[in-house]
Parts: C-alpha cells; sequence; structure tokens
C-alpha cells in the first residue's frame, strides 16, 4: 500500500485504536522508513500516555494506555547478535498480556516472540510517501 505521511499516521492510529492485548507487532525497513512514526501513531490510536520515542539506546521503552494496557515499544537495531534480545525481556510483556511494538524483529531472531502482524516499510516515489507490505 503506498501511503502518504499523514495516511501513513491514520492508519497506525487506526490499528492502534482496533488492537486488543496481547499483541505483538513487527516493524521492519530501513532507517528512516517511518517505523517510529508508524508506532507513535499506534500509540496514539491507544491513547497511550506521552510521546513514543525512539528507543535505539534504551532498547525498550514503556507506555500505558488509558485503559491500563501496557504497551512496550523495542528496538532491535543496536543488537550485535541476536543473543542479546534474550535479556529483553520479551517473555515477560508477553506474559502481562501486553501490546508489543517491536522495530527490527528480525535482529532479535529466535528470542523474538511470534509476531501476531509484521509491516514492512519502505520508501515510496517520493519524499513524504512509503510504501506499506503486511507480510504475511
Amino acid at each position: 500500500m503506498r501511503l502518504s505521511a499523514d495516511a501513513l499516521n491514520r492508519f497506525g492510529e487506526t490499528l492502534g485504536r482496533e488492537l486488543t492485548a496481547p499483541a505483538v507487532i513487527g516493524l521492519s525497513g530501513e532507517l528512516g522508513t517511518g517505523k517510529t512514526t508508524f508506532v507513535q501513531a499506534i500509540c496514539r490510536g491507544l491513547g497511550a500516555r506521552g510521546l513514543a520515542t525512539s528507543p535505539t539506546y534504551a532498547l525498550v521503552h514503556q507506555y500505558r494506555a488509558p485503559d491500563g494496557r501496557l504497551v512496550y515499544h523495542v528496538d532491535c537495531y543496536r543488537l550485535r547478535s541476536p543473543a542479546e534480545a534474550q535479556d529483553l525481556g520479551f517473555d515477560d510483556m508477553v506474559r502481562d498480556g501486553a501490546i508489543v511494538l517491536i522495530e527490527w524483529p528480525e535482529r532479535a531472531g529466535p528470542w523474538a516472540p511470534p509476531l501476531d502482524r509484521h509491516f514492512r516499510l519502505t520508501y515510496g516515489e517520493a519524499a513524504d510517501v512509503r510504501e506499506l507490505e503486511e507480510i504475511q
């Protein structure tokens, strides 16, 4: 699906409103394709408090939706090997019944929980256009 920046935000907000916990969503794509922007839109749709920011250095950020659901935003980009994902606490996140949004899930290898949905973002033909593909 070819989406403008506004359309990507609307799609993410709609997805966030429709998500029921527990859910694990994977987001893949090159640097700068809008994975964190998409996460921000999903969090807005969930009503999560605070602006979702990139956890590139912290690796994991936690937010809470108004209904009490936990939302984890995980960025696996800086993992040097999949084994480093072992300490991210994915099992606890899933056990908590949280919504887990994982950027670069492929870098976590077998330590990543099974994905309920997996999206790939790529650059479109214009600077403000992205291609969004749901990977089955």
